[in-house]
């Protein structure tokens, strides 16, 4: 093991430490408050995470629903031909939010149906066509809000673990050694009272005799 080096002694060292101690403890309540905002910015980004989980469920019972009406309309082979989703281009728009970048919203294209596709057979499974399209947006808009959440939420975690360290490491520390820097400088200025007030009655009692 390495040992610690001494703590470091002397009225510039006073100087320096009270410094770091001023420096380490508004960098400690600046994360507090950063840690408070980014609490309040979770709660929000989770409530818009659970709502949107809300509607693609929703929306995906939705498309079962008018599925199965079709399948029972026009059975599987209406299913064959109905091609219900084709490809879908999903763009997301990313921002910044106390110092996190995250998804803030999602566009998705969903690709029409070709004009050599077959049509549905029959409405029901019209209906689903466009279910599961909505389907395929909410599940965008999903995925955004439940990543923005895990982003937050460890920005979150790192900020705590910064005012975790400051407060019971790096100022703990430096208060230590603040302390012994004071307790030397108050030991070596009692020491040279005493040496001055020693050489100080030294000098009157020679010039007395």
């Amino acid at each position: 093991m390495t040992p610690s080096s001494p703590p470091p002694t002397g009225r510039a060292a006073r100087l320096r430490l009270r410094h770091s101690l001023q420096v380490a403890e508004r960098g400690a309540d600046l994360l507090d408050r950063q840690l408070h905002l980014l609490r309040t910015e979770l709660d929000r980004r989770r409530e818009a995470e659970a709502r949107a989980g809300a509607t693609w469920e929703t929306r995906v019972h939705e498309a079962r629903t008018w599925l199965r009406r079709g399948l029972l309309l026009g059975g599987e082979s209406a299913l064959r031909t109905a091609s219900l989703v084709s490809t879908a281009d999903v763009t997301v728009e990313w921002r910044d939010a106390l110092g996190v970048r995250h998804p803030g919203g999602v566009s998705v294209c969903v690709g029409t149906r070709a004009a050599a596709d077959p049509a549905p057979g029959n409405t029901a499974l019209v209906h689903a066509r466009r279910a599961y399209c909505a389907a395929v947006t909410a599940a965008a808009e999903y995925g955004a809000a439940a990543a923005a959440s895990r982003l937050v939420e460890a920005q979150m975690t790192r900020t705590r673990v910064r005012v975790r360290a400051l407060r019971r490491l790096r100022i703990p520390r430096l208060q230590q050694d603040l302390a012994a820097v004071e307790r030397a400088l108050e030991q070596a200025e009692h020491e040279d009272a005493v040496r001055w007030h020693r050489a100080a009655y030294g000098s009157g009692s020679g010039h007395g005799r």
